[in-house]
């Protein structure tokens, strides 16, 4: 049965926002923090992730009634190597200054906490279709927060962005210099645990605002008594 536009939207936005892997589950930081010292390793380091997720869960959806609880763990994980082997093997073919450039951290998406988990929570138990959607999801979600922290610590870091992805992408330059001032924390590791703790907070406090705003226009359900 396909699945509703309702509950195709629910599982997209569950991804992005509600479930999101980096600010909400604080699952896969290793990447996040170690390969977001620039926009274009960000970029491809979420594209992989993102693929990864999306080969993985729908191989896993087609698979689930084959697989016995017994050995179930050992093959998604033998399902993860293959899907993140072949995504590896594609970029040093086609991108093999990106793929230099985020070395053993490609490999390492297979011990990627929020692939696995997603594989054992949702893909196991659902139809490819459905599947695919929550890969989608959870995988922009993840995407997006890594290059925004990319964005930022190249920003503040160095003055500019997409510095290099001509050479890295095989593109035309990209680079945008804005700024000769510089704050160097912000691409050392520390500025990234700095960052991605500040959107964090700036999520909670948007989720807060609408509920901060109501109790305060509301009235007061008793009067005060005057003395």
């Amino acid at each position: 049965m396909l699945p509703s536009r309702t509950e195709a939207g629910h599982l997209v936005e569950a991804g992005l926002w509600s479930q999101n892997v980096g600010l909400v589950q604080l699952l896969g930081l290793c990447p996040l923090l170690a390969v977001s010292t620039g926009a274009v390793n960000a970029l491809g380091m979420g594209v992989a992730t993102l693929l990864a997720l999306l080969g993985t869960n729908v191989a896993i959806a087609l698979i689930r009634r084959l697989s016995v609880n017994e050995v179930r763990i050992p093959a998604f994980v033998m399902v993860i190597a293959a899907v993140v082997t072949s995504i590896e093997l594609a970029m040093h073919a086609f991108l093999p200054e990106l793929h230099k450039v985020l070395g053993i951290f490609l490999p390492l998406i297979v011990t990627n906490c929020a692939i696995l988990g997603r594989a054992e929570a949702f893909a196991s138990r659902a139809d490819p279709l459905r599947a695919a959607l929550d890969a989608l999801g959870m995988g922009l979600g993840f995407l997006g927060v890594l290059l925004l922290l990319g964005l930022l610590r190249e920003g503040i870091g160095q003055g500019s962005v997409f510095a290099g992805a001509g050479a890295l992408l095989g593109l035309p330059a990209l680079e945008l210099q804005f700024s000769s001032h510089r704050l160097l924390i912000a691409a050392l590791p520390p500025g990234a645990f700095v960052l991605l703790g500040l959107l964090i907070a700036a999520r909670q406090r948007w989720l807060q605002r609408p509920q901060r705003v109501h109790s305060v226009g509301a009235a007061p359900a008793h009067p005060s008594k005057q003395t």
